[in-house]
């Protein structure tokens, strides 16, 4: 039987979910049933697969997708990224996605393909997420996911009308959200302040990751452009050079983030597992979820 994730956010609280990625091209695809066998232990209610830039593992995070809804009977969610595809493309991923027992997708407008810098999203069928969702809500009643930005999105200057954009976006038909990685609580409990004085009433899950070492921390930064609290900073000042000191702290901090976020009655609580599943086993354990 297939459940709409948004009637896991009516039925229970927190609704737990982790992220995975399909492995490289040039690895084998067996290497993240590993992980997920891993993973699926801890009962989490929810995971989602990621899709490559400009849709480059679109295969993979179907197959994968499919493993997880059909062969480990957990819900699924698949992202779908609408850079570069005709609305005939979309409708065919869509299809092959509800062939497989699928019917949650992460709707994103995506990366341009890493080999086209100067990418002009304004002639694309669909310049923007809430084009896609649209879209998809006009032809199936599938649960759509969209991604929330608690520090704003990076090509918008201003928090107020990266919010304002938000609205929008879930007006389209947006289920439930969930966020950008961000290491400060304090910065997730004023978005979802703000986003709810605004009218977003949709179910939020707070997206976190944790830092394991140094090098990954500032490559997220740059990224993403999530911001580095006084805290975090001298963890990584302090153990930056020394790989296994930096995870247990970093592990740590997620811990602590997670302790915080189930303390205050979140809906939702969105592990980006880097497809590492011992670090997430032991942050779930250090919380008393495992």
């Amino acid at each position: 039987m297939t459940v709409q994730i948004s009637k896991l956010y009516q039925q229970k609280k927190p609704v737990i979910s982790f992220e995975i990625f399909p492995p490289k091209s040039t690895s084998p695809l067996e290497t993240v049933f590993t992980t997920l066998d891993q993973l699926v232990r801890l009962k989490p209610d929810f995971i989602s697969v990621t899709y490559g830039a400009g849709g480059s593992s679109r295969d993979r995070t179907k197959e994968i997708a499919s493993r997880i809804k059909n062969q480990y009977h957990i819900e699924t969610l698949a992202h779908l990224t609408c850079v570069g595809h005709s609305s005939a493309e979309i409708d065919q991923i869509i299809k092959d996605l509800l062939a497989e027992n699928i019917e949650n997708v992460l709707a994103l407008r995506g990366d341009p393909p890493a080999n086209q810098p100067d990418f002009d999203f304004s002639k694309c069928e669909f310049s923007y997420a809430a084009d896609l969702i649209r879209h998809i809500k006009a032809k199936t009643n599938i649960c759509v996911a969209a991604a929330a930005y608690p520090e704003g999105h990076a090509s918008c200057k201003r928090l107020s009308e990266d919010l304002n954009w938000l609205k929008y976006k879930v007006d389209q038909g947006v289920d439930f959200l969930i966020t950008q990685l961000y290491f400060d609580n304090r910065i997730f409990y004023n978005f979802i302040e703000n986003a709810r004085r605004i009218g977003i009433q949709c179910p939020v899950a707070a997206g976190i990751m944790p830092v394991l070492n140094a090098k990954q921390i500032k490559r997220i930064i740059s990224l993403c452009g999530a911001s580095m609290p006084a805290k975090l900073l001298m963890l990584v000042d302090k153990f930056g050079d020394n790989n296994e000191d930096m995870e247990k702290a970093g592990l740590e901090y997620a811990s602590e983030q997670v302790r915080d976020l189930l303390e205050s009655g979140v809906e939702g609580i969105h592990l980006y597992t880097m497809n590492k599943p011992q670090q997430i086993t032991q942050i779930l354990k250090n919380v008393g979820l495992a």
